[in-house]
């Protein structure tokens, strides 16, 4: 049987899928990250400033939501 030409897949549907995707790729990025803050211990606090770290964390939440 042949395929038919015409297009199944709506753009709406390709953007949520996208969006999906994305998304996905952003919460793996924060495990990983969490995982290495983890590994370095006790060196990742002094490394960082007191006024960065707050801010960081405040446009992760917001991205979250």
């Amino acid at each position: 049987m042949a395929s038919s030409s015409k297009k199944k897949t709506t753009m709406a549907k390709m953007n949520r899928e996208t969006a999906v995707r994305e998304r996905r790729l952003r919460k793996q990025a924060k495990k990983d990250a969490r995982k290495q803050a983890a590994a370095d211990g006790l060196s990742e606090p002094s490394d960082a400033g007191a006024g960065e770290e707050p801010e960081a964390e405040a446009e992760t939440e917001s991205e979250a939501r």
